[in-house]
């Protein structure tokens, strides 16, 4: 059985010139960049490199990136250092309410050390009201931290207005890019933004590695204890092989960038349409435009939603219910409630994530089975009268 996956937001692939890349640091150029000897200068030279070819995914300075363990530890620091840093200036922080865990829980350890936060509501489409966040700021506002794409629904937030609007209050912003680096065009230079959060396996690199972007002056303390490392804010002996495989994928999606989002949103646009006219009672989650390229999440009514994973899976059709990193949970996603759907419906949600081995055979091969499988489904539902 051949098998299909959709779920390119949870995870992808390593594609192979990065695993090419990244082996020779295994074995031969295997020195701790650290080290004063040749092996460790080599290691050195190759983590200036890399660090530029990061950089350049997203505009920024080599200087002004500091590699971490990937999305949740970026994020993690830029909440809490953040805070620690300015706690005597203010102790007010805003985001969202359909952020991904590592910053809802941030907040959450934040406010149980005596910070206040803010979480903004959403419209029907996942966007926050600009209008609601100026009328959030306070004079003891010190962050605000508002993800670029969510992980769920799609939805890009005007991160270049929001940008704006922080830095007319004097507001440090920091944005959550897991979703959005790679997948769209990203400009640190343009976006006001102050710190911003990627991950490399969301991007064909490997697991386990990302950054933290930090703009030149914005005071930050490191998040561990140790080591000099990453110019003394990020302790602990570089990965080196992870970050030559993370800078591959940042070259390989600079350098096809256009031809990724042109492809992605081709086939995620068909996959709209085809479910949309071929199943009943089906809702499209998130918006139709300014939406990631190959994000779709459907709401399909008098289903619920594992089962239909299940079935999907028994066909060879890798796909989720929301964030791979709440699998498992029995509660609906809070990013479908706070855009309005109720349990009921908010239970029966799929999403597809379309990614660069993803073809249009895929694509028809997912929505004839989706038609059978929702159908069967709502044959077995008491709800169902149709």
């Amino acid at each position: 059985m051949k098998r299909r996956y959709l779920d390119y937001s949870a995870t992808t692939p390593v594609k192979k010139e990065v695993l090419e890349a990244m082996i020779p640091y295994f074995t031969e150029t295997f020195g701790n960049a650290s080290s004063i000897h040749t092996f460790g200068q080599i290691a050195k030279e190759v983590l200036t490199e890399s660090r530029k070819k990061v950089a350049n995914l997203i505009n920024a300075n080599e200087n002004e990136i500091f590699f971490t363990s990937g999305g949740t530890e970026s994020d993690n620091w830029a909440l809490k250092s953040i805070a620690k840093v300015n706690k005597n200036r203010g102790k007010h922080i805003i985001t969202s309410k359909i952020e991904h865990h590592a910053i809802l829980h941030s907040c959450e350890t934040l406010e149980s050390e005596g910070f206040e936060v803010t979480y903004l509501d959403v419209d029907e489409y996942g966007f926050i009201s600009l209008e609601d966040l100026k009328n959030a700021i306070r004079k003891d506002t010190i962050l605000i931290s508002i993800m670029y794409i969510n992980n769920e629904i799609g939805t890009v937030q005007n991160i270049e207005e929001i940008g704006k609007i922080a830095k007319d209050n004097n507001v440090i912003f920091h944005t959550d890019a897991v979703q959005a680096a790679g997948n769209i065009k990203i400009d640190v230079k343009e976006l006001n933004v102050d710190l911003l959060s990627m991950s490399s396996h969301k991007i064909y690199g490997p697991k386990g590695i990302g950054a933290l972007y930090i703009k030149r002056g914005t005071r930050i303390i490191p998040f561990m204890d140790g080591g000099a490392q990453e110019k003394k804010k990020r302790a602990g002996t570089e990965n080196i092989p992870a970050i030559v495989g993370f800078a591959k994928a940042c070259e390989i999606a600079k350098e096809n960038l256009d031809e990724h989002i042109n492809k992605l949103s081709v086939l995620r646009d068909d996959l709209i349409e085809k479910v949309s006219n071929s199943i009943d009672d089906v809702k499209v989650n998130g918006p139709r435009d300014n939406r990631h390229p190959g994000n779709v999440n459907f709401a399909f009514k008098y289903i619920e939603g594992e089962a239909l994973l299940l079935m999907l899976d028994a066909v060879g059709v890798a796909a989720s219910s929301g964030s791979a990193c709440t699998a498992g949970s029995l509660e609906p996603s809070h990013v479908l409630m706070s855009i309005g759907l109720g349990h009921e419906i908010a239970h029966g949600s799929l999403r597809l994530t379309i990614g660069d081995f993803t073809e249009e055979e895929d694509i028809d091969f997912i929505v004839e089975n989706l038609i059978r499988i929702v159908q069967t489904l709502r044959d077995m539902s008491p709800l169902y009268q149709g």
